[in-house]
């Protein structure tokens, strides 16, 4: 890999952007915000405390991509379909993205990667912060396409080694996408819709009811539907299970996490009152469910719809509004 594109110049698009920069690859950044693509030109991207790298910035509106050059998809969901209609049908599309968006899952099976850290840019600039470190997983969208695709994203992975996180490849990535859709869709609508940073879902008692909640319907969803899970953080999503059964081992485990998740937001962070990716969240995690209870997915949906719709910004209050629709349990 010699030379790629990356559309998106978000928190992820720049940490793996910056890292394939200072491996000899020509990137090329594909972004939407005009002042961002102003600035990178003026001065490249950077990883906080890290050198800035050169490379060339494109408006996403002038982008025409070149035929056989990889594509590093890491927009947000709602973006894709714009990114995917300038694109030729025989692109190398790479999606490192959050979510689950029906237009990717229905194209042949292809390279994706899922983060486990947290990367966070600043408005406006290519430069981001990594405030929580974790692994890029990168494997076949499906474990059956063979050996070709894993050695795709082996030489991706490669590209990677001296990068602020640690690129491993997996034989099939959805098992870690379902288990960070199981995260990212108990913290992002919630702190999100809220107004709060990742550690006041640990910190604060309501906050904290609502996200065990969560978790543990999330976890139901994708058990009961079949859906094999891997390891993305400390522990398997199994151990994580067992542990939200035992409230006072929960709680207990609530503090020792806080303080790397204190100051750091999530995905959503900002969209509200305007559009987020609540569909490829939770939407998705409902489609699963079928006629499954999940009646806290469903208030928490339905929630964060209203907000979009009503231009309703993020507040607190949001939390005494799902806890008193009954939905969630005492943790």
């Amino acid at each position: 890999m010699d030379a790629v594109h990356v559309v998106g110049a978000g928190g992820i698009g720049c940490a793996v952007g910056h890292a394939l920069c200072a491996a000899g690859v020509a990137v090329t950044f594909v972004d939407a915000d005009p002042q961002k693509v102003t600035a990178g030109r003026e001065y490249g991207v950077a990883i906080h405390l890290r050198t800035f790298q050169r490379a060339t910035f494109v408006h996403f509106p002038e982008w025409a991509p070149p035929r056989g050059m990889p594509v590093l998809l890491c927009t947000k969901c709602y973006d894709n379909a714009a990114v995917l209609a300038r694109l030729p049908d025989d692109a190398d599309l790479i999606p490192i993205q959050n979510g689950f968006d029906p237009a990717l899952q229905g194209r042949p099976p292809h390279v994706e990667g899922i983060a486990s850290f947290v990367s966070e840019c600043r408005r406006h600039e290519p430069i981001t912060r990594i405030t929580r470190g974790g692994k890029l997983h990168l494997g076949p969208s499906d474990g059956t396409a063979g050996t070709g695709l894993r050695e795709r994203a082996a030489a991706l992975a490669a590209r990677l080694r001296r990068a602020p996180f640690r690129a491993l490849v997996v034989e099939d990535i959805r098992p870690y996408k379902y288990t960070k859709l199981m995260y990212n869709a108990a913290i992002s609508p919630l702190a999100a819709a809220a107004g709060l940073d990742n550690g006041d879902l640990l910190r604060l008692p309501r906050a904290r009811r609502l996200f065990f909640a969560l978790l543990r319907e999330n976890y139901a969803i994708l058990s009961g539907a079949g859906v094999p899970l891997g390891k993305v953080g400390p522990l398997h999503p199994t151990k994580v299970a067992a542990v939200l059964r035992r409230p006072w081992l929960a709680r207990a485990l609530a503090w020792a996490f806080y303080p790397s998740l204190r100051g750091t937001y999530c995905s959503m962070a900002g969209d509200l009152p305007g559009r987020t990716e609540i569909d490829n969240y939770n939407g998705h995690l409902l489609a699963l469910a079928g006629d499954r209870p999940c009646p806290l997915n469903r208030r928490v949906y339905d929630l964060v719809r209203r907000m979009e719709r009503e231009h309703i910004s993020p507040h607190p209050s949001v939390l005494d509004e799902l806890l008193a629709a009954g939905a969630a349990v005492s943790v």
